[in-house]
């Protein structure tokens, strides 16, 4: 049957499929609106099944706070080109899945996939989207955060490519509001520095053995005594600490500090017990995640 220009343009502006994808649905439907909707949204499911072995290394991360700052969430949704990731329909996504997770906070990535709100569900958005833009999307991982009796702090560095969210307890209840531009610049030396842990003795035993067994190497090589190579070893690994854990990193803003100085002198003046806890980075050229 023949469809006319207005019903290609209702269907259109309804799904944001193109036209001829719609004028075709309409024809398949015999007309029926609901029908060629569901053409649709299959054809979508269809596109992403043919882009599932694509790269998808770009995209958004975004983040939100709620509960007044005691809970936080960082989400990463990934696409293939950055001219899909700054468009308006990608950016509409991401927050849509961003609300669901703050609101029904799931366990993990599969069950996210499986909630609604508004009568929308996350996988079937997905399928729509991919089938309108035609490339890889997907969400690739979360994390939500929660504190007691302290804060959760957010940073998105310009054009959302990288994100964090950091955690400090044991903050005095009316000491809050000086603590936070403290842990903002924290957030922010995550970002630039990216450490691997807070503190050292959170580092993984086999990175450290590595890192041990190779300095022992070099200095071997550079004709060291054996003896003397365990204290080389340390003296190195000491300096690996101090640019690999965030507590022993050089402050960005004022190198005369440590980050843990930050922490030790609020916590001074204010006879306070606050703690650095926990972060998240998550950036989308990571390729762990």
């Amino acid at each position: 049957m023949s469809v006319s220009a207005n019903q290609v343009k209702d269907l259109r502006e309804k799904t944001g499929a193109g036209m001829m994808d719609c004028k075709k649905a309409l024809e398949e439907s015999g007309g029926d609106f609901d029908k060629a909707i569901d053409i649709l949204r299959k054809k979508g499911a269809a596109v992403a099944a043919k882009r599932a072995e694509r790269s998808a290394n770009e995209g958004v991360v975004l983040t939100k706070l709620f509960d007044n700052g005691k809970s936080g969430a960082i989400l990463e949704v990934n696409c293939e080109t950055d001219f899909v990731a700054r468009s308006e329909d990608f950016i509409s996504f991401a927050n849509f899945v961003l609300e669901i997770l703050v609101s029904q906070k799931p366990a993990d990535v599969a069950s996210l996939m499986e909630l609604s709100a508004d009568g929308k569900k996350v996988s079937e958005e997905l399928n729509a989207i991919i089938g309108k833009i035609g490339e890889k999307i997907e969400v690739s991982r979360f994390a939500i955060e929660n504190t007691q009796s302290g804060e959760i702090v957010d940073y998105v560095h310009h054009g959302s490519k990288l994100g964090v969210i950091v955690k400090v307890d044991s903050i005095p209840a009316d000491k809050s509001a000086e603590l936070h531009p403290v842990i903002k610049d924290i957030a922010m030396q995550i970002a630039a520095m990216r450490p691997l842990t807070i503190y050292r003795d959170e580092v993984d035993k086999t990175v450290v053995e590595k890192e041990v067994e190779i300095y022992k190497e070099l200095a071997r090589k550079e004709g060291k005594p054996e003896p003397v190579l365990e204290k080389i070893a340390t003296g190195k690994l000491n300096k690996f600490f101090e640019e690999n854990c965030l507590f022993e990193q050089a402050f960005i803003k004022d190198n005369t500090k440590k980050v843990g100085d930050l922490i030790a002198e609020f916590n001074k003046k204010n006879s306070a017990e606050s703690k650095l806890v926990l972060f998240r980075r998550f950036h989308i050229s990571d390729e762990n995640k």
